[in-house]
């Protein structure tokens, strides 16, 4: 079996390598792993692993980064010592936070081969490893299981028609029993691991609630935006795609709700930003150029640039969050936790928190334009509502935190983590 993952992993491979000559992505995720080795060793080489043992926390993407990023953080505050090595599999995630302070070592994961995974070990021989959800790279795991190097999973999340629990899953649960501990979101992934014989489960919840609530703690000033909103009700369209994009272009060309538009695809591509410029048949501002003269005129602004969503939605009366019209939705956390009911496409069961909100009614699943309109007017037309709403999106945040704390006190049990 391994020889078959290992084959179709590098035929993975094989195909990016091809995508490369014409996607830019692709291309990014060939050339940051050029070399790597070689790197990773002149990166390491002053390290002295007596006074600081190196922690290796790898995630696949920007989303997963975000997830990790508060145990990071604390991991640093709490054992400052250490050395952290973060690894990303995806330049999206890479590309935009491959300067991140928290972290000593950054760098792609090289293909999860056995060659590759004995070399980096050799190499980087870090004193724990973490994993952030469900990035399993089966190579890397028993490799770090043969050196006897404890490997945590954070905010870990199962399903029981995930390949694990499946009659042919049994060479893929044998490497789970090879986790230290697993950190979990949920009760359902809890009894599915321990049905599978894995008892070395922590029920903890979602450490993303930790991250969007810090991240709306923080006091930001965004001065072009906020002249943009000028004091209007707002609807933020956030990590969207086209099949969302078409469901809420017509909200936006109706005019009687005299509602300011924040449109952030989750392709910012000049192609992308030109198909809805084209659909929306009235006037916008792009990102880029917004400037002192526009923001005060301009009743539409597309976001052509990455890593500012998270802060805009602190403006949001309401937000549509992409993705429910294709393989499911994107973080629906960070509106909420600034008290702002979401929207979204029909594809959103996978993930418990939607289901959550949907039934304490924060959150609204829309399968039509005219749907999505009566709703949005039923809200913004009327304060009291949007208040009562706004007011589920908050307790439920703040009901759903501390998963960090759960993790960090666990680790501080004698024998986990050394000093």
């Amino acid at each position: 079996m391994r020889l078959i993952y290992s084959l179709s992993v590098r035929c993975y491979g094989l195909i990016i390598r091809v995508a490369a000559i014409f996607n830019v992505k692709a291309r990014q995720w060939i050339d940051g792993r050029r070399g790597i080795f070689d790197r990773l060793e002149s990166a390491l080489e002053l390290v002295d692993r007596n006074q600081n043992a190196i922690v290796w926390f790898h995630v696949s993407s920007l989303g997963e980064f975000e997830q990790g990023r508060p145990v990071i953080e604390a991991f640093r505050k709490r054992w400052p010592a250490k050395k952290i090595l973060l690894t990303f599999f995806s330049p999206s995630g890479y590309e935009l936070r491959k300067n991140y302070d928290q972290a000593d070592f950054i760098f792609y994961l090289p293909l999860d081969v056995p060659a590759n995974s004995r070399r980096f070990l050799e190499i980087v021989r870090p004193e724990m490893v973490f994993f952030v959800k469900y990035d399993f790279w089966f190579n890397y795991m028993e490799t770090i299981h043969d050196r006897h190097i404890p490997i945590y999973f954070i905010s870990a999340i199962f399903r029981k028609n995930q390949y694990f629990f499946k009659w042919y899953g049994h060479w893929f649960r044998n490497h789970l029993r090879h986790v230290t501990r697993f950190f979990v979101q949920n009760t359902e992934s809890e009894e599915l691991l321990k049905l599978a014989g894995i008892v070395k489960v922590t029920l903890t919840g979602d450490t993303r609630f930790d991250r969007v609530y810090a991240i709306a703690s923080r006091q930001i000033s965004m001065p072009l935006i906020e002249k943009f909103v000028a004091g209007r009700q707002v609807f933020i369209m956030g990590s969207s795609w086209e099949p969302d994009e078409l469901k809420c272009i017509p909200l936006i060309k109706h005019r009687e709700l005299n509602l300011k538009y924040i449109i952030a695809p989750h392709d910012t591509s000049p192609a992308r930003v030109r198909f809805i410029l084209d659909q929306l048949g009235r006037p916008a501002v792009c990102y880029s150029g917004l400037n002192e003269e526009n923001a005060g005129t301009a009743d539409i602004l597309i976001i052509d640039s990455i890593g500012i969503l998270s802060q805009l939605y602190r403006y949001a009366t309401v937000a549509f969050i992409g993705g429910g019209f294709g393989g499911g939705i994107h973080n629906i956390q960070e509106p909420v936790t600034f008290g702002v009911p979401v929207f979204f496409g029909p594809n959103y069961h996978k993930f418990k928190e939607a289901r959550d909100l949907v039934t304490l009614g924060g959150a609204f699943s829309v399968s039509s334009s005219e749907e999505l309109l009566e709703k949005v007017r039923e809200i913004a037309g009327n304060s009291q509502e949007h208040q009562r709403l706004s007011a589920i999106c908050i307790n439920y945040v703040a009901e759903n935190r501390g998963a960090t704390e759960k993790i960090i006190a666990c680790l501080e049990q004698p024998g986990e983590v050394k000093n």
